[in-house]
């Protein structure tokens, strides 16, 4: 299943029915009106930041953007089943997609938390990466591989096992350390 155009067609078609414009999306996101269009027509793929944004805007939780499931009790999601995936770029200058995210609770209805299993992918070294943020909190534990998170003035390696909980409005980036491959659990916490 290719899940990177839901999240675009998802987003068109809730401001639509929002009755909410691209220009008003815009300004009270913060994002550039090219930004958006280029997202809601599955050009650029987006990093988390904008579309935690954009999911505030039109008052919906981010998984919003991933699902179409109402189930309100328990939810189990056995290990075959978190093998469709969706990609979001790493707000890498350079790169495309970097990370392939595997959700635990797609259908799992009015969650607050997002939890992933990720597959980040190795990038360039001399990658250029754009520090970003938004309203919330994300925990990481490295289950592969070493993380390199930068976080405001302070960057943190992460070994398997390791793990770390913040507070996502301090501007932060997440990826693998030296170019090799990793792979994360994350849980994302927004308020909406």
């Amino acid at each position: 299943m290719d899940t990177t155009k839901i999240v675009g067609e998802k987003i068109k078609a809730l401001r639509q029915e929002k009755n909410i414009t691209i220009e008003d999306l815009a300004e009270r996101s913060g994002l550039a009106i090219e930004q958006i269009e280029r997202i809601e027509n599955n050009i650029d793929l987006p990093s988390l930041a904008p579309l935690i944004k954009i999911a505030r805007v039109l008052g919906v939780r981010l998984g919003t953007f991933l699902d179409d499931q109402d189930e309100t009790g328990p939810v189990v999601c056995r290990k075959k089943e978190a093998s469709d995936t969706i990609s979001f770029s790493n707000n890498a200058i350079h790169s495309r997609r970097h990370m392939e995210y595997h959700s635990l609770s797609k259908s799992k209805a009015d969650r607050h938390m997002e939890p992933f299993i990720i597959d980040v992918q190795p990038t360039e070294e001399s990658s250029d990466f754009v520090l970003s943020s938004h309203e919330g909190e994300e925990f990481i534990m490295v289950m592969e591989g070493v993380m390199e998170i930068s976080y405001g003035k302070h960057t943190y390696l992460l070994e398997e096992g390791d793990s770390i909980y913040y507070d996502s409005i301090v501007p932060h980036h997440v990826h693998a350390y030296e170019g090799k491959a990793a792979k994360i659990l994350a849980v994302i916490y927004t308020p909406v």
